[in-house]
């Protein structure tokens, strides 16, 4: 997960001035956008296929998507061409990710889910910051095209580490096109929606943030446009661990809320930031924010899901990331107007997004305690 992470993360800060010198600058907001909503098509299928064929063969397919499309890449003369490939790009994120977490979860015992999840995730953050905070310079160093030739060559690596992974799902068939049938009820795993809820909801924050931090580094004057997620990478590997731990002793609701404070009071300072050194704490806070929250969603996911429907169970949190950054993604697209000044409202719109979270979570508290 860290090398594939970092395959696709590797591109994204370098992606705003691509774009801008195709003559783009306008579709900033579908970098990001175009991405995640082919993602999210992507996860009833790998859901469903992860509970069916195989984790392993799930996790194939995005592998063997994110080497290709990474080739692609330098060969793209048109803004059109290139946000065609952001689109089929996407799909690596709808698959691999989606069966790698499923077959963590089979490996999990119930009463240390939640610190599992805080490694998975440490390891998750780890290709993130490695990627984003490599961009920049690897770019300088060896131009656009071996930027993209780089991003290939992690997933490649990823692909042949997994090679030693073992199937956990018992008994998998054989592909068959009859798989990629879809019913309503292998779309979404109804008993995983309160966590589908939360993640929407704080995900559109992550839409805003990868939209927009390039350029607020632009406009600081910071060279490295990964400079806020080098810094993020830190701080939300010091409080995983932790906050795994924590979940599964005070519970998963009550750990989100503490996150979800953390994570509205991150997209405030983000938005008020005007110099490197606010914009480095704003970066600390977002990652003590998503390292409360990622494992702790995702250790609540697996509670709720059935066993033999735990790839599509994953797959739904998974869908409601991928829909909830495309979202924050838009609307950051709608707001922002390529001005300094437009920042700030951006990121009061990711505030409150985190607002209804712990609107959300306290409701269902207390619906919980009601009832019983």
């Amino acid at each position: 997960m860290l090398f594939f992470g970092a395959s696709f993360n590797l591109i994204i800060p370098e992606l705003n001035r691509y774009i801008s010198e195709l003559g783009g600058a306008g579709y900033k907001g579908l970098i990001i956008g175009l991405f995640t909503l082919s993602a999210g098509i992507a996860r009833p299928f790998s859901g469903k296929l992860s509970d069916v064929i195989g984790r392993k063969r799930v996790m194939v397919v995005g592998l063997v998507v994110c080497m290709i499309v990474s080739l692609l890449y330098p060969l793209v003369v048109s803004v059109a061409f290139f946000l065609f490939l952001r689109f089929i790009h996407g799909f690596s994120t709808g698959f691999f990710p989606t069966g790698a977490t499923a077959l963590i979860t089979d490996e999990l015992p119930e009463d240390i889910r939640g610190r599992g999840m805080g490694i998975w995730g440490t390891f998750m953050s780890l290709g993130i910051g490695i990627g984003q905070g490599l961009s920049s310079p690897v770019a300088s160093w060896i131009t656009m095209d071996g930027l993209f030739i780089t991003a290939a060559v992690f997933a490649a690596i990823s692909y042949i580490l997994m090679l030693k992974i073992e199937e956990t799902l018992p008994d998998p068939q054989p592909f068959r096109l009859r798989h990629l049938m879809i019913k309503g009820d292998e779309i979404v795993e109804r008993k995983v929606l309160p966590v589908a809820i939360i993640m929407f909801l704080s995900s559109s924050c992550s839409g805003v943030i990868f939209v927009l931090v390039p350029d607020i580094a632009t406009f600081l004057k910071i060279d490295n446009k990964g400079w806020f997620f080098l810094f993020y990478v830190l701080s939300t590997i010091g409080v995983r661990l932790f906050t795994g731990r924590l979940s599964d002793r005070i519970g998963r609701r009550q750990t989100l809320l503490m996150g979800m404070t953390l994570l509205a009071l991150s997209m405030a300072l983000i938005g008020y930031s005007t110099d490197v050194m606010w914009f480095t704490l704003s970066a600390v806070l977002f990652g003590v924010a998503t390292g409360t929250c990622s494992p702790t969603i995702f250790a609540w996911t697996a509670d709720l899901s059935p066993d033999h429907r735990r790839g599509i169970g994953v797959g739904t949190t998974f869908i409601a990331l991928e829909f909830g950054i495309l979202f924050g993604s838009l609307v950051t697209n709608w707001i922002y107007t390529n001005k300094a000044e437009s920042i700030l409202y951006v990121f009061l719109f990711g505030c409150s997004m985190a607002s209804l979270c712990i609107v959300y979570l306290i409701w269902h508290l207390w619906r919980r305690e009601s009832a019983t």
